[in-house]
């Protein structure tokens, strides 16, 4: 990779990091359409691997964006640029978001009673969870495609409308999910 490519790798998580807002995993789409759609700099496999293993290990679930970097090092052919795309892609996502809602949050709680700063985060609520399917989305139709997993997917819009119209604690829901996928139905 050229240093032209570090920038761009750098420039792009730092892009990436103004918008997301209910965390970077909402903007795992885009890293994928980057990161493997458009530059090819890791398959999908890498992709999902740099996700689960971030997901399953302690810490903060933002190691993911180290480990794509990692990924995207290694492939470029050495240890050395391996730290390079780690630091590039991790600073380049932490840095601007940090620095913002540092400053936002102090501005906003000086200000929690104003009518725009409680309309801000109840309009805020409805785009998380959209980044947050869209998520999903891009994770589950990458190895097999969405109609390959159309039992998953019913299992999610039943869970959600019960989350959504019933009192039912949804650790009740995750037992049954694991219920049926231990049996191999989703």
């Amino acid at each position: 990779m050229a240093a032209l490519d570090w920038l761009q790798l750098f420039w792009h998580f730092t892009t990436l990091s103004l918008l997301g807002v209910g965390g970077a995993i909402t903007v795992a789409p885009d890293m994928h359409r980057f990161l493997v759609t458009e530059q090819h700099w890791l398959t999908d496999s890498q992709f999902n691997a740099s996700i689960a293993i971030a997901q399953a290990a302690p810490g903060p679930n933002v190691l993911f964006v180290a480990l794509m970097g990692w990924n995207v090092g290694l492939n470029a052919g050495s240890y050395a640029a391996a730290l390079l795309g780690m630091g590039s892609t991790l600073v380049g996502l932490l840095l601007p978001s940090t620095a913002l809602t540092w400053l936002s949050a102090r501005w906003g709680h000086r200000n929690r009673e104003l009518r725009a700063v409680r309309a801000f985060k109840q309009g805020m609520a409805p785009i998380v969870i959209a980044l947050m399917v869209a998520t999903g989305w891009i994770l589950a139709s990458a190895q097999h495609g969405p109609h390959a997993d159309w039992p998953l997917w019913l299992l999610a819009a039943v869970s959600t409308w019960i989350v959504w119209r019933t009192k039912l604690h949804i650790l009740w829901l995750l037992g049954i999910g694991a219920v049926l996928g231990a049996m191999g139905w989703v």
